[in-house]
Formats: structure tokens, sequence, C-alpha cells
């Protein structure tokens, strides 16, 4: 199973928007390998095309073997991050093949690319907290939203966040709306860390009032929903060889 496959319950076809979205939102960044028509020529690289009764599609796997597997043989591919290769077929108005035969099969049209082009493409609403009259729990449909996926995106940034704070903020002007508070961000990198959480927020359903991300240090309420970083581990050590077993052969 790789992390594509666990998020497609129920498949991409079969979900609702709000998981279909999420499912979109992690190709994004997922290494996908492109099936080629040959080996690179200098720089310039020509994708395999299918023609479908739903237009052109490329062909995508997140696993060397799988893609292997599906053309029954080697293929010259390319390792690219989902998203580039989203926005080059969208420019050439061509659709996406991911996994075909696996749970996580998705057949993108240039449609649907171009609409995860344009998700890719939010900005942060930055803000801290500091001038907020007063900060309280957040409301529950927003907890129920985004408790899930933002604990899934603190996980894919293990090392560069450490905490992350939901909180409903009350401004002086009578104004409240949610924030969400990143906590352990070394500066130089909040704006790339804001920008990925922006991405996150804008494959989701909209909350009343949006949400602000920020960086404020200031005291969070008790009730405020907490999530915490997955502690990075260390791999396991390989056990010792034996000088004397045979080779291990590959």
């Amino acid at each position: 199973m790789t992390p594509l496959d666990e998020i497609c319950h129920p498949p991409f076809h079969e979900a609702d928007a709000a998981a279909r979205a999420r499912i979109l939102s992690r190709l994004a960044d997922t290494e996908l390998f492109a099936a080629l028509t040959g080996e690179p020529t200098g720089n310039q690289v020509e994708l395999q095309s299918f023609d479908l009764p739903e237009g052109k599609f490329a062909l995508a796997c997140d696993r060397e073997e799988r893609l292997a597997g599906f053309i029954g043989g080697p293929v010259a591919h390319l390792a690219l991050p989902g998203r580039v290769l989203a926005a080059e077929l969208a420019r050439e108005g061509q659709g996406l093949l991911v996994n075909p035969g696996h749970v996580s099969q998705l057949l993108l049209d240039a449609g649907m690319l171009r609409w995860l082009v344009e998700a890719l493409a939010a900005r942060p609403s930055q803000t801290g907290t500091e001038a907020a009259r007063s900060l309280s729990a957040p409301r529950p449909e927003a907890v129920m939203l985004l408790a899930e996926p933002v604990a899934q995106r603190l996980g894919d940034m293990a090392g560069l966040v450490e905490r992350a704070g939901l909180v409903l903020a009350e401004w002086p002007d009578g104004c409240s709306n949610h924030a969400l508070i990143l906590r352990g961000v070394d500066p130089a990198h909040e704006g790339a860390v804001a920008k990925a959480f922006a991405e996150l927020l804008a494959f989701l359903p909209q909350v009343p009032g949006g949400i602000d991300i920020g960086f404020s240090t200031r005291d969070l309420p008790a009730s405020a929903l907490i999530l915490e970083v997955p502690a990075l581990t260390a791999p396991a050590e390989p056990a010792p060889r034996d000088p004397n077993a045979p080779p291990r052969l590959r």
C-alpha cells in the first residue's frame, strides 16, 4: 500500500467531492513515474500518450514497478512531483491516468488537472493573533473538517513544524474567524510552510469566515485543538551479517 492507496478509500471515482479533493491534494505531493516514448534526448522528453474515449492521457504510477507491470516490461520514465506533471499536462490539454489496476487508480481529464493547478496556486491568508480580542475553542464543524487533514499535513512536515493549534479568534471590530497557529517553525521557512497549509485548505470545503494561518507565540486557550507532529524515528540498525554466510544475490 502506498500513501496514495491509503487515502483512496473509497476509490476516487466513488468518493464525494471533499474526499476527491483530499486525494488530489495527496497526488500533488506524490512523486510520480511518468512513462516516456523513449530515452531522453538531452533535456528533451516525450511522454507516452494513450487515446481513450475521454481523450488523450499520459500514464504515471507512484511506484516504478507498477509502471513496468502495466506496460509489461521496463520502460523509460521520468520521476517528478504530481503537481509539476499536472501543470504540464494541463497546459497541453491532456489528461492523466494514474496507477491503473490499483485502488488508487485515477483518470483525470484536462479540466480536472486545470482545477488542480488552480487550487495549488492558493496563497495563504496570514495573520498573528496578538491583536485578537479573544481566542476560544474552534467550532465543532471546523474541528470535524480540519483535524484529520491538518494532522496528515503535519506528518508530512516533520522537522519543519512542531505543532498546530486551531482556535476561533474574535477581533476588535466584532468579526470572528478561525486561525491555524503553527509553532516551532524556522522564520526562514514560514512562507513555504504557510503556502503548504494554504494549499491544503484550498482543497477543503469553505469554513464560514475563512481560516487564517499564523505563527503567533501567544498562549492558546486550553480549549484549542492542538495537533502535535509525530516524532521522527531513526531507522532500525540492520542486524550484523554472518561473515561465513553465503552471498545474497539480487
